[in-house]
């Protein structure tokens, strides 16, 4: 059975197809700068990479090309055995604790949610719609990045404001990264050959977060009503003192939008350093001796240092850390640092096996307190499961 995991981005269409349940990967790609000009695609058929041009002036005519491309390269002979297509979607709200098939009263959900996911939900919805105009036979599923998060109890997703604001606007955390703490959080206990674990998932990239997971359920995770909560990311700043925002928007009379811009785009790891931010290019300022470099990636670890510790007190104990995504699989500086920082929970670092990048292995030694691991996410093929589950389910 063929499945396609699909990411639809406002001018994006991220793909990979696979061959269920075996789960192979066919094919895999993106279309970019769908509907702003000079678009084009790549696709990665039998290890061949391929770029083309190609005119992209919505969601639909990518998804057309894909399916001329399946044809093409011999992956399908009719779109009657794409099965199913399953939906990256941001926010699920508290509407949704698991994937769904993309009904219309599922997708009017997704829809009245886009006002706390306004650049996420929307193109969502338009691929969605794209893909079951191209593909109308095929079961099409919504996988939200909140859902793994919605076992949270109370007392982790409210927030100490008038709890008329939750009860009018839905205000609380949500938590995001959900289809890949789930993904690493399942590969962990099969490592560990037992479900009964507590776990501290770490997804690591531009954007980061981090969970705490007990027995295969989230706890507590650090993302809330938006993205913009928790860790210190690329370009977000996450946790600070709220009045903070009032007080600067006082100062330089900017308004609600123009200080949603400097807080989600020009913080985080980017406002501290004034170089970048993209952690590659922070580390190649430490070894330049950049102070403000080396000052944003002491908070950057900091900041998930404490988190873990939190989360090992919310557990009571961990069972494993688990590093992954794009800094957690690739930064062997970074990782090494967070862990030295652990070392008052007996957590010890093995530098050899650390010396590795988008690799699945253990990098701490036989005698740490707590094991920890990378294991690189795969969310496209955790979106690909669902989706199959639903296809049988019918």
């Amino acid at each position: 059975m063929i499945i396609l995991s699909v990411n639809a981005g406002s001018s994006s269409l991220k793909f990979t197809g696979f061959e269920m349940p075996s789960e192979d990967v066919l094919i895999s790609g993106v279309f970019e700068r769908i509907g702003i000009g000079s678009s084009f695609y790549t696709i990665k058929v039998n290890g061949e990479k391929i770029k083309k041009e190609v005119d992209l002036p919505d969601h639909k005519v990518a998804f057309e090309i894909l399916i001329k491309e399946l044809l093409d390269n011999k992956i399908v002979s009719s779109l009657d055995e794409i099965k199913g297509v399953g939906h990256r979607v941001a926010q699920g709200g508290s509407y949704f604790k698991k994937s769904e098939i993309a009904t219309d009263d599922v997708i009017a959900k997704v829809d009245e949610l886009s006002s706390i996911a306004p650049l996420h939900n929307p193109p969502a919805i338009e691929g969605i719609k794209a893909a079951k105009a191209v593909m109308p036979n095929a079961v099409q599923t919504v996988v939200f990045d909140t859902a793994f998060h919605q076992t949270m109890a109370p007392t982790e997703f409210m927030y100490a404001i008038p709890y008329s604001y939750y009860e009018d606007y839905d205000i609380r955390k949500y938590g995001f990264h959900g289809t890949s703490h789930k993904y690493v959080s399942m590969r962990m206990n099969e490592i560990l050959g037992r479900t009964d674990t507590k776990l501290i998932t770490c997804h690591i990239g531009n954007g980061a977060s981090i969970s705490a997971v007990k027995d295969g359920k989230c706890v507590d995770t650090s993302m809330g009503l938006t993205p913009n909560a928790g860790l210190i990311m690329g370009s977000r700043c996450g946790d600070m003192d709220a009045t903070v925002v009032t007080y600067i928007m006082e100062k330089t009379g900017m308004n609600a939008k123009e200080m949603d811009t400097v807080l989600n785009k020009q913080s985080g790891l980017l406002g501290i350093s004034g170089v970048s931010s993209d952690s590659r290019d922070i580390e190649n300022g430490i070894k330049e001796g950049n102070e403000r470099c080396i000052l944003a990636q002491d908070m950057y670890v900091k900041r998930i240092v404490e988190y873990i510790a939190k989360y090992y007190v919310l557990l009571e104990g961990c069972d494993a850390i688990v590093f992954t995504a794009g800094v957690g699989e690739n930064s062997i500086s970074t990782r090494k640092q967070i862990l030295d920082k652990l070392k008052v929970l007996g957590i010890k670092v093995d530098e050899d096996a650390n010396n590795v990048r988008g690799v699945e292995t253990k990098i701490t030694t036989d005698d740490s307190s707590i094991p920890a691991f990378i294991i690189p996410t795969n969310e496209e093929l955790m979106i690909a499961k669902d989706t199959y589950s639903l296809v049988l389910q019918g």
